[in-house]
């Protein structure tokens, strides 16, 4: 009896359910750069909303905005860095011969 034929076939199996659901989903990557955009705006105004009440007093704790403040920073780095790559990979593509 081989022990490790069973866990390949489990391993395996994940995969070939993944796989056929690639098939079927219809995302385009414009969908995806929309909504990507639209949580890294979501999360610039919501350091904006607590930076605002902070300067108005209504938040005492100073660490909540400084948290706030820092994911919307690392969400828009990232964004940038992301559109950099694009960029870099459309440019890689232009290039090649055909």
């Amino acid at each position: 009896m081989n022990i490790y034929s069973n866990h390949i076939q489990t391993l395996n199996h994940p995969i070939q359910t993944e796989t056929k659901n690639k098939h079927h989903s219809s995302t385009h990557f414009s969908q995806v750069l929309k909504s990507t955009i639209e949580k890294v705006n979501q999360a610039q105004l919501a350091s904006d909303a607590k930076t605002e009440a902070l300067a108005k007093g209504k938040i005492e704790h100073l660490h909540d905005v400084m948290i706030t403040a820092q994911k919307a920073s690392i969400a828009l780095e990232t964004t940038v860095q992301i559109q950099r790559k694009v960029i870099d990979a459309y440019n890689e593509i232009m290039r090649m011969q055909v």
